[in-house]
C-alpha cells in the first residue's frame, strides 16, 4: 500500500510537468502532498511511530489542503495569469522525464547499499527533486516556480522518511520551512501586485 501512494506521489509530480493551467497545477500539488501525507501515515503505522503518524496528518492538513487553498485564493486576488505554458515542449518533456528517473537510479547505485529503508524510495525521492527543479525552470510565471519549490520540499520529506525510517526533527524543520515559504509566497505576490499597479 505504501508503494501505491509513493507511486501516486511521483505520478502527480510528472503530470504537473505537462500542466498548462494554474489551478490544475495547484490541484496536482495538493494531490502530491496528500499522497505523501498518507504514505507518511502508513510508514508511521508500520513502524508504530506516533510522531510520524502525527506529522503525516499535519502534512495532509497543511500541505494537502491549507497551502493549495491559500495559493488559489492569492492567485484569484492578485489576478495571476491562469495559462502557464512550459518553456520545454511536450515531446522533449516526454523524453526528459524517464531519462531523469533512470539517471537517478544509476546515480544512487553506489550509495544505495548504505540506506536502511527501501532503496527504491530513496532513488524515487531524488528523482522527484530533479523533476521539481525542472518544474521550476520550465516556467516564467511565479506561481509554478513556487509550486516547484514546495515540491522539492515534498521530495526532501520523502527522502527523510525513506532513508532514515523517519526523523522527527527533520520533519519538524520541513514543516517550519513550509510556513516560511508561505510567508515568502505572500511577500512575492504582494511585490508583484505593487509592480503591476505602479
Amino acid at each position: 500500500m505504501i508503494d501505491f501512494f509513493i507511486g501516486l506521489f511521483l505520478a502527480n509530480l510528472i503530470v504537473s510537468l505537462f500542466t498548462t493551467r494554474l489551478y490544475r497545477l495547484i490541484l496536482w500539488y495538493s494531490l502530491n502532498s496528500l499522497s505523501l501525507g498518507v504514505a507518511a501515515l502508513l510508514v508511521g503505522k508500520e513502524l508504530n511511530d506516533m510522531p510520524m503518524m502525527i506529522i503525516g496528518g499535519v502534512t495532509i492538513a497543511l500541505k494537502g489542503i491549507a497551502l493549495p487553498y491559500i495559493l488559489k485564493m492569492l492567485s484569484i486576488r492578485f489576478k495571476l495569469e491562469r495559462i502557464i505554458t512550459p518553456n520545454i515542449k511536450v515531446p522533449y518533456s516526454i523524453i526528459l522525464v524517464p531519462a531523469v528517473v533512470v539517471f537517478t537510479f544509476y546515480l544512487t547505485e553506489p550509495i544505495i547499499h548504505m540506506v536502511g529503508g527501501n532503496q527504491n524510495y530513496v532513488a524515487l525521492s531524488i528523482a522527484a527533486m530533479f523533476l521539481s527543479l525542472i518544474l521550476m525552470l520550465e516556467h516564467k510565471n511565479i506561481a509554478p516556480k513556487i509550486i516547484g519549490f514546495l515540491s522539492i520540499e515534498n521530495a526532501l520529506f520523502l527522502l527523510g522518511i525513506s532513508a532514515t525510517g523517519g526523523m522527527p526533527m527533520l520533519i519538524e524543520l520541513g514543516i517550519f520551512f513550509d510556513l516560511l515559504m508561505a510567508v515568502v509566497v505572500i511577500n512575492l505576490l504582494f511585490k508583484k501586485e505593487e509592480v503591476q499597479n505602479g
